[in-house]
C-alpha cells in the first residue's frame, strides 16, 4: 500500500501523514515531553553516544561486569541521564499539531547551561566508582563506596543530594512536573515525619539527611533499585528490539498484512485498525505513538469507508492503547511486575492472554456494530494477498516467535530479546541483498561487474545505517523511562524506610469499611476507589510511574483484603495503561483527533466507548476469587468458562455503549444489556446465571420489537 502523501493540513478534512509526519506528531503527543530538534552535528554526536551505550548494554547481557548488578546500574545511569539535558528542553510545551507539522525545521540545540548540567550529571553519576575518597572509612572506588554504607562522607552526601536534584530535573524535562513534585513531597515526609503530631498515623521517627541519602544513593531501594534495574536490564533491550524491527520495515508490513486479511469485507477498515494496533505493539512501547503510526496509514482508508472523524479517532486511540496491554511485548510495567512478584516474564505474558482477548473482542464487536450503523463502504486496496505478503516479508513474525520460544525454555527475557533482535537484523540484512534496487553510480545498470558491486555496497551501507540508527534510537527513546525509574527510587526508598505504604493501605481499607456492610462490598468498593485513584494518577504521570506508585500504596491494601498479588498487579497495570485514553487528557485520543480533524472531546468519548470493556474487566480480577481464572490461574475448564462468560459480558457492554444489536436498540434494551454485563463480570455462579437470563431477555425483547417493526412496515409499491 503506498504511503499517503502529505497534503495541506486543516482541521476540517484531517491529516494525511507521511512517515516523517507521523513520527513528529507522535513526539508532540506522547506521554513524555517532545524532545529538541537538534542540528545535524549535535544529533550525530547524541546518536554516537547512544550507540555506544547500546553496545555496552548488549555486552552486559552476555559478559556482565564482575562487580555486580548495582555497579552496572551506576554506569548505566551515569551514561544515559546526561542525555536528558541534551535532548530535552528546560521548558517544554506541546504545540498545536497543525503548526507542529507545518513548521519549518529549526535547530533547537542545548545551551551552555544544558551542556554543563550534562557534564555534572556524568561526573556525579560516576562518583561511586571513581577512586577519589581515600579515607579511614574505606578505600576509593566502588568497593570503598559500598564499605561506607551507613556512614557516608560529607562528599558522598553532597554527591547524593546533587544526583537527586539532577534526576528530578531530568524527569521534569522528559515527563513533566508532577512526578518530581511527588518525589519532593516524599523526601520532605522522610525528613519532617518526626515533627508531625505523634497521634497522627503517618508520623514516624524521622530520618536525617545522612540516612535519606544513604537509602537513595548507597542501598538497593533507592536510585539503583528495582525500577532502574528493570529499565537497564529489560526495558532498554526491548526498545532496541522494537527500533530494529521498525527500521527493518516490520511496522509497515504489519499494517499491510492486517489490511490484506480483511480487504474483501465492508468492515475491513475497522477490523484492520484493531488488528494492526495489536501487531504494531511489537515495535512501539507507547500507545499514543502506535495510534499515530496506525492513523498515518488507516485514516485515509477509514475516511473513504465513511467513518465519522470522531469514531475513527476513537478507534485509532483504542487500538493503539491495546498494543501496550498485549503479549508478547507488553508495556514497561509488565517487566516490573515480574520483578516485584519474582516470577518469570512469560508468566506475566500468560496472565495477559485472556484480558487481551477480552479487550479485542470488545473492539471487534464495536467495529462490526459501527460498520452497520454508519453503512461503511467496501474499500479496494492495491495490496497483495496475505500469502504473498507472508512470502515476501513474513520473517518479521519469526523474531516474535524467537522471543516466545526462548522464554518457554526458561531463557531469561533479556537474552531472549537479544536473540530476537539478532534474528530481525539478520533477516533485514538478507532482504537488503535480495531486494537490491539500482543505484545512481557511474556505471550503467547493465554493467554486471562494477555496477553490481556498487549496488551491493549501497545495500550494505543502507543496512548498516539502519542498524546503527536502530541501536541509537532504542536508547534515545528510553530516556524518559530511565529518568522515571530513577526518580521512583525516591518514593520506594521513603516508603521502605518509613512504612508509609502500609499506613496508606490501611487508610484506604478503613475508608471502604466505613461504608461497606460486608466483606464482598468492601472489596468491590476498595477496587472501585483504587481504579479511580490509578486513573487520576495516570493523568499526570507516565504509565510506568503510575504503576510503581500505585503498587506501593494501593497494592498492599488490596492484598490485605485477601486478593492475590498477581490479580492486584494486573489490575493496577491495566488501569495505569488505560489512563492514556481517560478524559480529560487522553493523549492517545487527542493525537488521533489531530489526525482525523475530529473534535477532541467527542473523540475521547468514542475512545472510551471502544475501551469500556477494558475499564470494567479488570474489576473482575479482584472482586471475587474466580477472577484469578481470567489470568489463566486455575483449571482449563474454569479458565475457558470464565472467558466465555466475560465475552458475553463484553458483548453486552458493546450493545449498551453503541445502541445497536441486530439493529437500533431502545433504552430499555441497552439498560438490560448493561445490567447483564455487570452481573456476568462478577463471576459468581448466581450472578452469572442471573446475568445470562437478563442478557437473554434483552436479546429476545430486541428481536420481538424488531420483528414487530418489520411487520408494521408498509409493503413496497409494485
Amino acid at each position: 500500500m503506498p504511503t499517503p502523501t502529505a497534503t495541506p493540513r486543516d482541521r476540517t478534512d484531517g491529516l494525511e501523514l507521511s512517515a516523517a509526519d507521523a513520527e513528529k506528531l507522535a513526539a508532540e503527543f506522547d506521554e513524555e515531553r517532545p524532545g529538541r530538534r537538534l542540528s545535524l552535528r549535535v544529533d550525530r554526536l547524541v546518536n554516537l553516544w547512544c550507540f555506544l551505550v547500546a553496545l555496552f548494554v548488549l555486552k552486559q547481557v552476555f559478559w556482565p561486569l564482575t562487580l555486580g548488578s548495582q555497579y552496572y546500574l551506576v554506569l548505566f545511569l551515569a551514561t544515559t541521564l546526561p542525555l536528558a539535558f541534551v535532548c530535552y528542553r528546560f521548558r517544554a510545551s506541546r504545540h498545536d499539531p497543525i503548526e507542529a507539522l507545518n513548521a519549518t525545521e529549526r535547530n533547537d540545540n542545548p545551551g551552555i547551561v544544558d551542556w554543563a548540567l550534562a557534564l555534572v550529571t556524568l561526573v556525579v553519576g560516576l562518583y561511586p566508582v571513581l577512586p577519589i575518597a581515600q579515607t579511614s572509612y574505606g578505600f576509593g572506588g566502588y568497593e570503598g563506596f559500598l564499605d561506607r554504607q551507613g556512614s557516608l562522607l560529607d562528599l558522598d552526601i553532597a554527591a547524593g543530594l546533587l544526583l537527586m536534584v539532577l534526576v528530578l530535573e531530568a524527569t521534569r524535562r522528559t515527563t513533566g512536573l508532577v512526578l518530581p513534585a511527588v518525589c519532593l513531597v516524599f523526601f520532605a515526609y522522610a525528613y519532617y515525619g518526626g515533627y508531625l503530631p505523634i497521634h497522627w498515623t503517618i508520623s514516624h521517627m524521622g530520618l536525617n539527611i545522612d540516612q535519606i541519602v544513604n537509602a537513595l544513593y548507597n542501598e538497593a531501594s533507592g536510585f539503583f533499585g528495582v525500577p532502574l534495574d528493570v529499565a537497564a536490564t529489560y526495558i532498554v533491550l526491548f526498545t532496541i528490539y522494537g527500533a530494529v524491527l521498525e527500521r527493518m520495515g516490520a511496522g509497515r508490513f504489519f499494517v499491510e498484512f492486517a489490511f490484506s486479511l480483511f480487504r474483501k469485507s465492508s468492515t475491513a477498515p475497522g477490523r484492520t485498525v484493531a488488528t494492526s494496533g495489536f501487531l504494531l505493539g511489537t515495535v512501539s512501547g507507547s500507545g499514543t505513538a502506535t495510534a499515530v503510526t496506525l492513523g498515518s496509514f488507516a485514516w485515509p482508508i477509514l475516511k473513504r469507508a465513511g467513518y465519522p472523524k470522531e469514531s475513527a479517532g476513537g478507534m485509532l486511540a483504542a487500538s493503539g492503547i491495546g498494543a501496550i496491554l498485549s503479549p508478547p511485548t507488553m508495556g514497561a510495567a509488565a517487566f516490573i511486575i515480574a520483578e516485584y512478584l519474582s516470577v518469570s516474564y512469560i508468566t506475566v505474558l500468560g496472565w495477559a492472554i485472556v484480558p487481551t482477548l477480552l479487550y479485542y473482542v470488545g473492539i471487534f464487536i464495536a467495529v462490526e456494530i459501527d460498520a452497520r450503523r454508519f453503512g461503511a463502504k467496501r474499500v479496494e486496496l492495491a495490496i497483495g494477498s496475505p500469502w504473498q505478503l507472508l512470502a515476501r516479508s513474513g520473517y518479521h513474525f519469526l523474531s516474535l516467535g524467537v522471543i516466545i520460544f526462548f522464554l518457554a525454555i526458561d531463557v531469561p527475557p533479556f537474552k531472549a530479546v537479544v536473540y530476537a533482535t539478532l534474528v530481525a537484523a539478520a533477516f533485514g540484512l538478507a532482504e537488503a541483498f535480495l531486494s537490491r534496487r539500482p543505484v545512481v553510480s557511474g556505471f550503467s545498470e547493465t554493467d554486471e561487474g562494477p555496477g553490481e558491486r556498487m549496488e551491493l555496497k549501497a545495500s550494505l551501507v543502507n543496512f548498516v545505517s539502519r542498524l546503527y540508527g536502530a541501536l541509537a534510537g532504542g536508547i534515545r527513546s528510553g530516556l524518559p523511562v530511565i529518568a522515571v525509574c530513577a526518580a521512583a527510587g525516591v518514593i520506594t526508598s521513603t516508603i521502605a524506610k518509613t512504612g508509609l505504604g502500609q499506613v496508606l493501605a490501611d487508610f484506604l481499607v478503613q475508608a471502604a469499611e466505613a461504608i461497606a456492610p460486608n466483606h464482598a462490598v468492601l472489596i468491590l468498593l476498595s477496587a472501585i476507589f483504587s481504579a479511580i485513584a490509578i486513573l487520576i494518577l495516570g493523568l499526570a504521570v507516565p504509565v510506568t510511574a503510575s504503576f510503581i506508585l500505585s503498587w506501593v500504596v494501593i497494592g498492599p491494601a488490596l492484598i490485605s483484603l485477601g486478593v492475590g498479588a498477581p490479580e492486584v498487579a494486573m489490575f493496577i497495570f491495566y488501569y495505569a495503561v488505560l489512563s492514556e485514553v481517560s478524559p480529560p487528557t487522553a493523549l492517545a485520543a487527542v493525537a488521533s483527533a489531530a489526525i482525523t480533524g475530529g473534535k477532541v472531546i467527542p473523540t475521547m468519548m468514542q475512545a472510551c466507548k471502544y475501551t469500556l470493556p477494558a475499564f470494567l474487566a479488570p474489576l473482575a480480577f479482584v472482586v471475587t476469587d474466580n477472577g484469578s481464572l481470567l489470568l489463566g490461574r486455575g483449571s482449563l475448564a474454569g479458565v475457558v468458562g470464565a472467558t466465555v462468560v466475560c465475552c458475553l459480558a463484553v458483548a453486552g457492554l458493546a450493545v449498551a455503549t453503541t445502541g445497536w444489536m441486530f439493529g437500533p436498540t431502545r433504552l430499555v434494551e441497552r439498560l438490560l444489556c448493561l445490567a447483564a454485563a455487570l452481573l456476568l463480570l462478577y463471576l459468581e455462579p448466581l450472578s452469572m446465571i442471573a446475568g445470562g437470563v437478563v442478557l437473554a431477555v434483552a436479546v429476545l425483547l430486541h428481536l420481538a420489537v424488531r420483528g414487530r417493526d418489520r411487520t408494521a412496515e408498509p409493503a413496497p409499491q409494485s
